[in-house]
Parts: C-alpha cells; sequence; structure tokens
C-alpha cells in the first residue's frame, strides 16, 4: 500500500511538474497574443492625441502665417500711407512755391506798372512846369537895351557860316568831346530832344568872338557856326534843344531837325 501511495504521489508530481509548465507556456502565449492587441489599442489611443497635436501645430502655423500676412499689409499699408503722405506734401509744397512765384511776379509787375506811372506822370508833371515855365519866360521876354542887342545880333551874325558843309566838324572830327558832362539826372530833366526851349531872354555873353548862354545852370558855348539858311533871328524865335550824341554835345533847330552844332558844356 505505501508502495502504491508513493507511486502515486510521484505520478502526480511529475503530472503537475509536466502541467505547470505547460500551463505556464500557455499563459505566456496567450500573453504574447493579448499584447499586440494591447499594443494597438494603445497605438489607436495615440492617433487622436497626435492627430490634435498636428492640427494644433497646423493652427499655429496658420496663425502665424495669418499675423505675418496682416503685418505685411500692415506695412504695405503704412508705407503707401506714408508715400501719399510725401506726394501730398510734396504737391502742397509746389503748388505754394507755385502761388509764391506767381504772387513775387504779379507784386513786380504791379511794382513796375507803378513805377512807370509814377515815372510817366512826373515826366508830363516836368513837361508841364518847364512849358508854363518856357511860357512864362516867353511872355515875360526881359527888355533888352539897344546896346545888349547890338552886341548880340553882332556876335550871331559874325558866328553865322558861309558854307555850311565845310565849315562844320562834328565832335569825333574835332578829336572827341572833353569838356563838362551833364549828370544824368539834370540831363533826363531838362535836354535832349523834348525839352526845347528859346535862348531870346536867356543870359548871353560873348568869349574869344563865339556867342554863349546859359540854360538850367550851365553855360552852353558855340562851337561850330550856325548854318547859313537859317533864319536871320532864330536865335530869338525858334526852339532848340541840346542833345547828346556820337559821343557829343549838340545844339538842333526844331524848325531845321537834320542839323546839329556842336557846343560844349560848363559849368
Amino acid at each position: 500500500m505505501k508502495v502504491a501511495g508513493t507511486i502515486s504521489t510521484v505520478a502526480l508530481t511529475l503530472l503537475l511538474g509536466i502541467g505547470v509548465p505547460a500551463y505556464a507556456q500557455h499563459e505566456q502565449q496567450g500573453e504574447k497574443q493579448d499584447h499586440p492587441q494591447q499594443q494597438q489599442s494603445k497605438h489607436e489611443q495615440a492617433k487622436p492625441e497626435q492627430q490634435h497635436a498636428q492640427q494644433q501645430q497646423h493652427a499655429r502655423q496658420q496663425q502665424r502665417q495669418d499675423q505675418n500676412k496682416q503685418q505685411q499689409r500692415a506695412q504695405q499699408q503704412q508705407r503707401q500711407d506714408q508715400n501719399n503722405r510725401q506726394q501730398h506734401a510734396q504737391q502742397q509744397q509746389r503748388q505754394d512755391q507755385n502761388k509764391q512765384q506767381q504772387h513775387a511776379l504779379q507784386q513786380q509787375r504791379q511794382d513796375q506798372n507803378n513805377q512807370q506811372q509814377h515815372a510817366q506822370q512826373q515826366q508830363r508833371q516836368d513837361q508841364n512846369n518847364r512849358q508854363q515855365h518856357a511860357q512864362q519866360r516867353g511872355n515875360e521876354r526881359p527888355q533888352r537895351t539897344q546896346e545888349q542887342q547890338r552886341v548880340q545880333q553882332t556876335a550871331w551874325q559874325e558866328h553865322r557860316s558861309q558854307r555850311w558843309d565845310s565849315d562844320h566838324r562834328n565832335w569825333q572830327q574835332r578829336g572827341g568831346y572833353n569838356g563838362y558832362r551833364i549828370p544824368d539826372d539834370r540831363y533826363r530833366g531838362y535836354f535832349g530832344r523834348d525839352h526845347g526851349f528859346r535862348i531870346y531872354g536867356l543870359p548871353f555873353m560873348v568869349v574869344g568872338g563865339y556867342p554863349r548862354f546859359q540854360y538850367e545852370g550851365y553855360w552852353i558855348s558855340m562851337v561850330d557856326p550856325w548854318p547859313e539858311y537859317w533864319g536871320n533871328d532864330w536865335y530869338d524865335n525858334d526852339d532848340v534843344y541840346v542833345t547828346y550824341v556820337d559821343n557829343g554835345y549838340y545844339l538842333y533847330n526844331r524848325r531845321y531837325p537834320n542839323v546839329g552844332m556842336a557846343i560844349s558844356i560848363s559849368m
């Protein structure tokens, strides 16, 4: 009986020793079979998270792109606004400059017109004054004594040319004028073609046989003889004027405007 029990115990032990490893191996195989499923399940669980992360990353990239685009548009708009402001400022500056130039030109033209009008008025007034003064002197016609009249007539007649073409010489032929020169303002006011006068009644003297008379503070001495075809009393009745031409002073008779006699001016 003990032998049989011992054999049973041994057999049971052998069975258990054989069955336990087999069971363990079966368990391991079961675990191996279950492990891919678990890994697949974890992988499947990881997919949404990865997709979510990718979506967030894509959203951040899209946001950055949108921000960059907005910044670029803002910078472009800013540059465009600056360019517009600069162009507007330049246009305004040019307009202001044009207005200032136009205003300056208008003011200049107005000043010139005013000066011309004033000069013309002054000239007309001076002419009127001279005409009135000449008329007054003509009307007054100071009385000369017979001796004075005889001296003047003798001086003028002795200074009459016998042949004007050969007796006359201009200042170039005489070597140039070297006498006194009338200041420009005085010349414009009392001399020239527009300022006629008569010799009659003016202070008169004879120097070296040549007649000399005083006009507006200047002594006018005859250098040339006067033409033989002029009237005998032209110095009393004809209007004359003194002008500066061809680098010298000449006396012209309005009755014979093409003839100028060389004269000399002194104080």
